[in-house]
């Protein structure tokens, strides 16, 4: 049994050490291409270049293929062009794998043409075929009916159940980018879009900004004037120690203790606040 155990070892061994050889002797001639290339760039190093990285375009698009639907086929040409691109821009002097340097390319390059496709919902293929094959079950039922054919008629002409058209038919309606002037709610006078329900960020910082400016503004006012004005020279108008102290007649190690002392009074101010919001 120990013979059997050290055979397969020994198989095992062999196999990693020519795989590692072969992948070695790989990366040593893709990195001759790659210097060549950097002095003459013709087209038929471009394509030597290309096939021997397309393992590496193959591996991204089946990896971005699960995340998505579009087709792996799609995806692998796209891919192609990142490669081509990292091949123009790579420097072999830099030190770095062209398989790190390529990567963001090709990646990047299939992302691209998932965002020009313009969705962000993924639906399976069978629910695309669907949609495809309904709107042309559909345009026949009307011209059979002259109506719009029920949801019960179109899951019958696709043989399908209900449930299931009912949910390519969702799915392909929630796949719609929906605009910011749809309207979401009617008022007597005026109706409210998508767009006014929309919290305006940079308006929703400034309340807080200002917020708690008047807080620390109320919380200074409860200061001792000489106090207020050492935390104002140097929070407020950036004086040095050295500088309040020759301003309010005082030594600077009496401004820093000024200052830590209505610091920690300001805090005790502003915390039965904070605790009272926190609760409410």
């Amino acid at each position: 049994m120990n013979l059997i155990h050290a055979a397969r070892f020994n198989a095992v061994f062999t196999a990693f050490n020519m795989a590692s050889s072969k992948s070695a002797q790989l990366r040593s001639r893709g990195m001759e291409l790659l210097m060549q290339y950097k002095v003459d760039r013709s087209v038929k190093l471009r394509n030597q270049l290309v096939r021997l990285n397309a393992g590496l375009v193959r591996k991204i698009a089946h990896r971005v293929s699960h995340q998505c639907a579009e087709p792996y086929e799609d995806l692998e040409q796209i891919g192609y062009i990142g490669l081509i691109r990292s091949i123009e821009r790579f420097d072999p002097g830099q030190g770095c794998a062209f398989s790190s340097f390529a990567v963001p390319y090709i990646r990047g390059e299939m992302l691209h043409f998932l965002r020009d496709r313009g969705t962000t919902v993924k639906i399976p293929r069978r629910w695309q075929d669907l949609q495809k094959e309904g709107q042309k079950r559909q345009a026949e039922l009307i011209r059979r009916y002259g109506r719009q054919p029920s949801d019960i008629e179109m899951a019958e002409a696709l043989t399908v159940s209900v449930q299931e058209w009912r949910q390519v038919k969702l799915a392909n309606k929630n796949r719609m980018p929906l605009s910011l002037d749809a309207t979401v709610c009617h008022q007597i006078d005026s109706s409210i879009t998508l767009g006014d329900t929309l919290p305006d960020v940079h308006y929703q910082l400034l309340q807080i900004l200002e917020e708690d400016r008047q807080q620390i503004q109320r919380a200074m006012s409860q200061l001792e004037e000489k106090t207020r004005s050492a935390i104002e020279f140097v929070f407020f108008k950036g004086l040095s120690r050295k500088e309040v102290a020759e301003r309010i007649g005082v030594s600077p190690m009496t401004v820093t203790r000024r200052i830590q002392r209505g610091v920690e009074q300001m805090i005790a101010y502003l915390q039965p606040q904070q605790d009272l919001q926190s609760d409410s």
